[in-house]
Protein backbone atom coordinates (compact mmCIF):
# COMPACT_ATOMS: atom_id res chain seq x y z
CA UNK A 1 0.00 0.00 0.00
CA UNK A 2 1.50 3.29 -1.33
CA UNK A 3 1.30 6.57 1.78
CA UNK A 4 -1.59 8.12 -0.65
CA UNK A 5 -3.61 5.25 -0.49
CA UNK A 6 -2.83 4.37 2.99
CA UNK A 7 -4.11 8.46 3.64
CA UNK A 8 -7.20 7.78 1.74
CA UNK A 9 -8.20 4.89 3.81
CA UNK A 10 -7.25 6.40 7.30
CA UNK A 11 -9.65 9.31 5.95
CA UNK A 12 -12.33 6.94 5.30
CA UNK A 13 -12.37 5.00 8.12
CA UNK A 14 -11.74 8.14 10.47
CA UNK A 15 -15.30 8.89 9.06
CA UNK A 16 -17.22 6.07 9.09
CA UNK A 17 -15.53 5.53 13.21
CA UNK A 18 -16.44 9.77 13.66
CA UNK A 19 -20.62 8.80 12.95
CA UNK A 20 -20.17 5.97 15.14
CA UNK A 21 -18.58 7.62 18.12
CA UNK A 22 -20.61 10.96 17.90
CA UNK A 23 -23.60 9.51 19.99
CA UNK A 24 -21.61 7.59 22.89
CA UNK A 25 -22.42 10.03 25.63
CA UNK A 26 -24.78 11.83 24.33
CA UNK A 27 -27.68 12.99 26.54
CA UNK A 28 -30.18 16.02 25.55
CA UNK A 29 -30.61 18.82 28.35
CA UNK A 30 -33.58 18.46 30.87
CA UNK A 31 -34.88 22.30 29.80
CA UNK A 32 -33.49 23.16 26.49
CA UNK A 33 -32.70 26.70 26.16
CA UNK A 34 -35.79 28.94 24.04
CA UNK A 35 -33.98 28.75 20.13
CA UNK A 36 -31.69 25.40 20.78
CA UNK A 37 -33.05 22.31 19.13
CA UNK A 38 -34.09 19.92 22.20
CA UNK A 39 -32.50 17.17 20.70
CA UNK A 40 -29.15 19.03 21.17
CA UNK A 41 -26.55 17.17 23.11
CA UNK A 42 -26.40 19.31 26.55
CA UNK A 43 -22.32 18.37 26.83
CA UNK A 44 -21.00 16.82 23.11
CA UNK A 45 -17.14 16.82 24.35
CA UNK A 46 -16.15 16.82 20.70
CA UNK A 47 -12.38 16.59 21.52
CA UNK A 48 -12.32 13.27 23.64
CA UNK A 49 -14.54 12.13 20.62
CA UNK A 50 -12.26 13.14 18.25
CA UNK A 51 -9.32 11.29 20.28
CA UNK A 52 -11.17 8.42 20.48
CA UNK A 53 -12.15 8.14 16.79
CA UNK A 54 -8.32 8.82 15.58
CA UNK A 55 -7.26 6.19 17.98
CA UNK A 56 -9.73 3.84 17.00
CA UNK A 57 -8.81 4.33 13.42
CA UNK A 58 -5.42 4.10 13.64
CA UNK A 59 -5.72 0.64 15.17
CA UNK A 60 -8.77 -0.43 12.44
CA UNK A 61 -5.70 1.24 9.99
CA UNK A 62 -2.97 -0.95 11.28
CA UNK A 63 -4.80 -4.33 10.75
CA UNK A 64 -5.88 -3.04 7.32
CA UNK A 65 -2.27 -1.92 6.55
CA UNK A 66 -0.88 -5.28 7.70
CA UNK A 67 -3.99 -7.55 5.77
CA UNK A 68 -2.43 -5.89 2.53
CA UNK A 69 1.10 -6.11 3.04
CA UNK A 70 1.66 -9.58 4.12
CA UNK A 71 -0.83 -10.37 1.21
CA UNK A 72 -3.28 -12.10 3.44
CA UNK A 73 -5.65 -11.10 0.94
CA UNK A 74 -4.98 -10.80 -2.50
CA UNK A 75 -6.41 -8.10 -4.22
CA UNK A 76 -4.95 -8.76 -7.63
CA UNK A 77 -6.10 -12.63 -7.30
CA UNK A 78 -9.46 -11.58 -6.69
CA UNK A 79 -9.94 -9.83 -9.74
CA UNK A 80 -8.12 -12.57 -12.27
CA UNK A 81 -4.49 -11.25 -12.25
CA UNK A 82 -3.10 -7.56 -12.86
CA UNK A 83 -5.30 -5.53 -14.34
CA UNK A 84 -2.90 -3.50 -15.56
CA UNK A 85 -1.19 -6.38 -17.60
CA UNK A 86 -0.97 -6.17 -21.22
CA UNK A 87 -1.75 -9.63 -22.24
CA UNK A 88 -0.13 -10.78 -25.11
CA UNK A 89 -2.13 -13.02 -28.11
Amino acid sequence: MGWFTGVIVFVIVWWVVIFMVLPWGARPPETPEPGHAPSAPEHPRLLRKVLATTAITAVVWLAIFAAVESDLVSFRELVGGDPFEIRGE
